[in-house]
């Protein structure tokens, strides 16, 4: 297979294993609920998604991202030139001097790259990712995906119409359309769910002849593959006797037909004189449609449908906060098409939000229980627009769910997998408490080895130096006076399996060390 080439790929393509894992710090007064399982993260997408590899690592099943489209434009609230300061640090890091030479395009293909390989880590067997992108990196992006996903699981390239109104000023033509590229983890065993049938699906079924099965639409009796065997004439209730157009054939045999008929499946029209069509019922049709992969603004939004949801949302700004938002709408069709309703959904590219509203929307429209993780790396966006949109549409929307905002701290654990040397009680209580809960600690609430509970379930930690943690019998006096599952962290447990369910314990050795991905 062909793959691509540039400036600068031999130092990214497996950078992605050289990023140490971060823990998540939970900034309580810029969060909204308790115990949420929705994440927004604020910090370098590259980081942030490492940092999720020992928690989400295969169990993402939905993954949408709308990264920088690489075009040049310096208006954007970021910059979309893949030339912000952080990313060029980066780029000199990693990349080292060559860094200095490269082109726009092979920046942009240094910055994405190892995201892509962890947003793949991060899917599940049966998970997919749709990545928005127009014409400059489109084929760029194509040729990545199909080296890091394999040419085999790309599934398609849906055309969604972004705008309807012409560009009179276009130079060229005038721009109305995105990609939207579209690949599963595995396409063997991937399949998309059917759409919803939408009311002028419905609307096509009738009951003129009050069927008690219900409504139904004709449907063409005869077919153009000809068959001597079913070219025979009929006669309708009128007495007129019909033949099948010239060429054609009946769709049935003599004898089907008879059935058909005693069953009231032949529609004659009202008059009786019609030529035979079948009665589809409603009932009895695929209940929901296949989705095509020309995604009109009619179905699913444009960027003016966009825009206008967030001039509602944030009513005091007097500019457009994105050029280019994407409406909820697009990404709800994206869920419908790749999650189940207790499926988790991340957007590593979270700018505006609309993927958070997507989901909190969809859930309350099918009574679902998906959960999101955004991730937002610049300041001015991650907490006055991402996590200030999704909050200001849960009031509005009155949706149930939450979330939490988070901050990307320091390592915990290095590339290799191992522990810090200098890690601490409230680091490891952190990872902890994440691991087995999927919320973040909340430090008011830890209390020497206690470090929070969760339904029904108390946690705590033995924990001063490494290789030292020992549960005995004397921890036993520490514990809270409950009847609650009770799980200890520690190196070793002296204490009897006995006692341990007397106290309903459960002991978990401490992990100095997590999967390398």
């Amino acid at each position: 297979m062909p793959t691509l080439n540039w400036i600068g790929k031999e130092a990214v393509v497996n950078h992605d294993k050289e990023v140490p894992f971060r823990l998540l710090r939970k900034v309580k007064s810029a969060s909204v609920g308790d115990n949420s399982q929705n994440l927004i993260i604020h910090g370098d997408n590259l980081e942030a998604l490492k940092a999720l590899m020992p928690y989400y690592g295969g169990k993402v099943k939905c993954i949408y991202i709308d990264p920088p489209y690489n075009t040049g434009n310096e208006n954007w609230v970021y910059n979309d030139k893949v030339n912000s300061p952080k990313i060029k640090k980066w780029l000199g890091k990693v990349v080292g001097r060559e860094s200095e030479d490269l082109c726009r395009n092979d920046k942009w293909l240094c910055m994405m790259y190892p995201r892509i390989n962890l947003l793949k880590d991060l899917l599940s067997e049966d998970g997919t990712i749709f990545v928005s992108i127009d014409d400059d990196e489109g084929h760029y992006l194509k040729a990545m995906m199909d080296e890091i996903f394999g040419r085999e699981n790309f599934v398609a390239n849906i055309i969604w119409e972004k705008k309807y109104s012409p560009q009179n000023d276009a130079r060229w033509l005038s721009d109305s359309h995105d990609h939207i590229l579209l690949y599963a983890k595995n396409k063997n065993t991937w399949r998309p769910n059917l759409l919803p049938r939408t009311e002028a699906m419905d609307k096509r079924y009738k009951n003129p002849d009050n069927d008690p099965r219900g409504l139904w639409k004709p449907s063409d009796l005869s077919v153009k593959s000809y068959s001597a065997s079913t070219d025979y004439p009929i006669t309708t209730p009128s007495g007129r006797v019909t033949n099948p157009p010239k060429g054609y054939c009946w769709r049935v045999s003599k004898e089907k037909f008879k059935e058909m008929l005693d069953d009231n499946r032949v529609w004659f029209g009202k008059n009786g004189d019609n030529i035979p069509s079948i009665k589809r019922f409603l009932s009895e049709v695929q209940q929901g449609s296949v989705a095509k992969t020309i995604w009109e603004r009619d179905e699913v939004g444009d960027n003016q449908e966009a825009k206008q949801i967030l001039k509602e949302l944030f009513p005091e700004k007097h500019t457009d906060l994105f050029d280019t938002p994407k409406p909820i709408r697009l990404i709800a069709r994206m869920l419908q098409l790749a999650t189940g309703k207790d499926d988790l959904v991340l957007d590593s590219f979270a700018g505006s939000g609309t993927t958070g509203h997507a989901v909190l929307d969809l859930n309350k429209e099918d009574g679902g229980h998906r959960k999101f993780i955004m991730v937002e790396m610049e300041d001015d966006v991650a907490k006055d627009i991402t996590s200030e949109r999704v909050k200001r549409a849960i009031k509005k929307y009155d949706y149930d769910d939450g979330f939490e905002y988070c901050e990307l701290s320091k390592p915990l654990f290095n590339e290799k997998g191992h522990i810090e040397e200098e890690c601490d009680f409230d680091q490891f209580a952190t990872y902890i408490y994440f691991t087995e809960t999927q919320t973040n600690i909340d430090r008011a609430k830890v209390d020497k080895n206690f470090i929070g509970e969760l339904n029904e379930t108390e946690y705590y930690l033995i924990y001063k130096k490494k290789g030292k943690n020992i549960l005995d019998k004397g921890f036993l006096k520490k514990l809270r006076d409950t009847k609650v599952k009770k799980v200890i962290y520690a190196d070793n447990c002296t204490v009897d399996e006995k006692i341990l369910d007397e106290y309903n314990i459960v002991f978990k050795q401490i992990p100095y060390e997590v999967k390398v991905y």
